[in-house]
């Protein structure tokens, strides 16, 4: 089959499902939205009601989402709150979660050490190092600038 680079262009045009730009932006706002109000919520629930200082509280907060991130991850729920909600459940710390255990659920048919160990983070293994290597050159960096 011999077709000209515009006739397979307009082929791909015509196959390819249509941008619902502002549905998904809706949705990414709205369930962002939504976790940063749970988390807020949460803050203020350990700060006033369990008389936590505000370092505390935040610190809780963010165990309590990667606890509920696993969870949701775990029972197939964030799958479908991602289907609906595209980045919204991917930049938050919950996001984060999802990408560690994920991997973890799916190679656990493949035993504990060869699996689960070593596919756990074989999504959320790059960003880990990346960032750990990008806050020590920040760190030497910012080391340098006050030394001169």
């Amino acid at each position: 089959m011999n077709i000209s680079q515009n006739e397979y262009s307009s082929m791909v045009k015509n196959a390819s499902p249509k941008s619902k730009l502002l549905k998904d932006c809706i949705g990414a706002f709205s369930v962002g939205g939504f976790i940063c109000i749970v988390g807020q919520a949460l803050t203020d629930t350990y700060r006033f009601a369990l008389n936590m200082d505000i370092k505390d509280a935040r610190c809780l907060t963010s165990i309590s989402l990667i606890f509920l991130s696993a969870l949701f991850t775990a029972l197939s729920w964030y799958d479908n709150i991602a289907k609906f909600a595209g980045a919204g459940t991917l930049v938050p710390i919950t996001g984060f979660a999802n990408a560690v255990v994920s991997p973890a659920i799916e190679f656990k048919s493949e035993g504990y050490i060869g699996g689960l160990g070593a596919k756990m983070f074989a999504i959320a293994g790059p960003v880990i190092i990346y960032g750990t290597v990008s806050s020590i050159l920040y760190g030497l960096i910012l080391c340098i600038i006050k030394f001169f």
